[in-house]
């Protein structure tokens, strides 16, 4: 027998666990200070789309999705699977499946070229940053690195014959 399809949002409502995910995105809602990046961007972005093309998506909702990506390393591609995917995601930006459009790869590409070429990534990182400092909170990128330990002659020594500055190795247990 079928499930019975659910009522948009009522599984979500129901279930008892905040995740990670979910956490984060509702500490980045109350800290970024939307409003002022908004009013930033607002100028530079169009007000209508072109004639007899798709009106352009609403503003906040493109400014949060180039924040996601951001904050998750995701491509243009994976921006726009991720709101398919992710119902945390679809909130933080503002989207409601099945009511609202999700922007495509190419509007989020767009998007992005939008604040490279007036020059607003370096001043939206810039305006967060005060916002945060002011607040007692800094924000700064950084790279996870995985340190998955690997079989590896003993050797670091590199083809002249000299210490491969490098080059270390640990040890395991016995091996």
């Amino acid at each position: 027998m079928p499930k019975q399809p659910a009522i948009p949002g009522l599984r979500d409502a129901m279930k008892k666990k905040v995740t990670r995910r979910e956490q984060f995105l509702a500490e980045m809602d109350a800290v970024v200070p939307w409003t002022r990046l908004l009013a930033l961007i607002a100028p530079h972005y169009p007000k209508a789309g072109p004639k007899g093309g798709r009106p352009p998506m609403p503003l906040e909702t493109m400014l949060r999705v180039y924040f996601l990506q951001n904050w998750y390393a995701l491509s243009d591609p994976m921006a726009e699977d991720t709101l398919y995917d992710s119902e945390a995601m679809r909130r933080f930006a503002g989207i409601e499946l099945g009511d609202d459009r999700i922007p495509d790869e190419t509007t989020i590409l767009n998007f992005r070229q939008l604040l490279g070429r007036h020059g607003l990534t370096e001043t939206i990182f810039a305006e967060v940053n005060a916002h945060l400092a002011d607040r007692g909170i800094t924000l700064r990128s950084g790279t996870l690195v995985d340190a998955t330990i690997i079989d590896a002659p003993s050797s670091t020594r590199n083809k002249a014959g000299a210490r491969d500055p490098e080059m270390s190795s640990t040890k395991k247990g016995n091996t």
